[in-house]
């Protein structure tokens, strides 16, 4: 027999004696929450959903007639939560034992555990957390409102430039170009830039290996086998993506010395961190500290962002009566001289209400950041076990009409935007996104933009006959994408073309 299959045959074998173990050693003190049936030794292996899991676990609501619900496999349990009720009561209030992350193998083997998101819950996230509060918080982030405004004005030029055929090229371009002009001083001239192609190869791969390789999850040394073993596919995609993740790294913190060297480095958060490092000193662990932030704000950032703008693009031009009003209410608040800007957002509460709604009818992330339990735990009289991933789905209760796009849901009775200002894809309790502030900022900004230089309506061919609005939406590991994305984009106005056109000279 050859002496490469011999760790593959040990799987099975593995996996029996690791369930008879847990079977003999089974003791808890109440059921579990409803859920399909387990099968023998593999659990719920065959019943969790790896595409469209948001609306796989809403039909399981409806089957098992409960909005909590669990699944196990390979010993590992799974708490989806579909009620912002039981959200709120497991993640806020008993936040002290739901903040953990779920414990993947593969996320090492990747070169990924860099990645506050999914840091376990200990002092290592601690002091990640405290850095990016006290670089993110409200008042901090405002340091970064330049950037986004650079960044968004550059997205209206390219807008103009080449409305509709490079419309989602436009999107994602710039929703790399932010983080990475504010986190490394890092100027993206194009979606070829070498940083850009490494960080997509490592988001991509490793991703897909992510959904797909759960066994080596179950079974570590699966991914660590030497990549010239048969049946290696996992060592071999992993090995790749540490390559890229190292580029996608190595490539603006280079760029940024650089630059630094010849006294042309933009103010960003790797720029302070390396002025301070060599002027008054910064600890390795500090420095280290803000490196993984950085990387990963850039990686995540960009993904939700480009959702996030995609799903606002496709409902303006579907909703143009919700657009006109918008368009509205900027010209009697700003005019048609100027473009807008932050210090206008009070007084734009139809905006606001706009962005509120584009978060909330399709959340780049339908199941949060996944959560896990430190502890056992009673809730409702059913029994989840330490080490639980939790999973928060789209609750359908907590509005009216929840599949309507109605910005008019955030008013009150008198007319005035209510406050019900809490967006839930920044997620719960102590794992709420760090950067949530900003990526307030970056959204709002990018709504009132183009509502106010810019129609958005249907696709068109090539005689300026409307066609159908494609409804698609893929998600992408966690991540949910409006697909086929077609709008027309045409500007307002001449006023509002000169606009944009001076921006250009600028």
């Amino acid at each position: 027999m050859q002496s490469y299959l011999f760790p593959l045959l040990l799987v099975p074998i593995l996996w029996s004696l690791q369930k008879l173990v847990r079977w003999l050693t089974k003791s808890q003190p109440a059921p579990y929450p409803p859920g399909p049936k387990p099968k023998f030794l593999i659990g719920n292996a065959l019943d969790i959903p790896s595409v469209k899991s948001s609306k796989v676990y809403v039909e399981w609501e409806k089957k098992y007639n409960s909005k909590i619900l669990h699944a196990e496999a390979l010993g590992n349990h799974i708490l989806v939560l579909n009620s912002l009720e039981d959200a709120d009561e497991l993640l806020e209030k008993r936040s002290k034992n739901y903040s953990d992350r779920p414990h993947i193998p593969l996320v090492k083997i990747l070169g990924w555990e860099f990645n506050i998101s999914l840091m376990q819950f200990d002092d290592v996230w601690r002091l990640h957390r405290k850095i990016c509060q006290q670089n993110f918080r409200k008042g901090a982030s405002e340091e970064y409102d330049p950037v986004h405004v650079s960044k968004v004005n550059d997205f209206l030029v390219d807008l103009l430039s080449t409305p509709n055929s490079n419309l989602e090229t436009n999107i994602k371009k710039l929703s790399i170009a932010i983080p990475l002009a504010s986190m490394y001083g890092y100027h993206l001239e194009s979606l070829d830039d070498p940083c850009v192609i490494a960080a997509e190869k490592s988001a991509s791969e490793g991703g897909n290996l992510l959904i797909t390789a759960t066994y080596v999850n179950a079974f570590p040394f699966l991914g660590r086998l030497p990549t010239w073993v048969p049946f290696a596919k996992a060592s071999r995609i992993a090995e790749e993506v540490r390559k890229n993740t190292k580029e996608m790294m190595r490539i603006p913190t280079e760029k940024i010395k650089k630059l630094m060297a010849e006294g042309k480095a933009s103010p960003s958060l790797v720029t302070s961190m390396l002025e301070r490092k060599f002027s008054s000193g910064i600890t390795a662990e500090e420095e280290a500290t803000i490196e993984n932030i950085a990387y990963t704000v850039y990686g995540a950032a960009s993904g939700t962002t480009t959702a996030s703008m995609a799903t606002f693009f496709h409902l303006m031009s579907k909703h143009r009566d919700i657009q006109r009003k918008a368009q509205a209410e900027i010209d009697e608040v700003v005019g048609t001289k100027r473009l807008p800007g932050y210090e206008d957002r009070p007084r734009l509460p139809y905006i606001e209400a706009i962005y509120r709604e584009v978060m909330r009818i399709a959340a780049p992330l339908p199941l949060s950041v996944p959560h896990a339990t430190l502890e056992d735990d009673i809730y409702k009289g059913y029994f989840i076990p330490k080490g639980t991933t939790v999973a928060m789905n789209h609750d359908p209760e907590k509005y009216t009409d929840p599949d309507a796009f109605k910005p008019e849901r955030f008013f009150d009775a008198s007319g005035k935007l209510n406050d019900d200002g809490r967006i839930l894809a920044y997620g719960f309790g102590r794992r709420v996104c760090v950067g949530q502030h900003v990526a307030s900022s970056i959204m709002w900004l990018v709504i009132v933009s183009v509502l106010a230089c810019f129609d958005i309506g249907a696709p068109e061919d090539d005689d300026g006959n409307e066609l159908p609005i494609n409804e698609d939406y893929e998600e992408v590991g966690i991540v949910r994408y409006k697909i086929n994305l077609g709008c027309s984009v045409k500007a307002r106005s001449r006023d509002t073309a000169q606009l944009v056109t001076n921006l250009r000279m600028e």
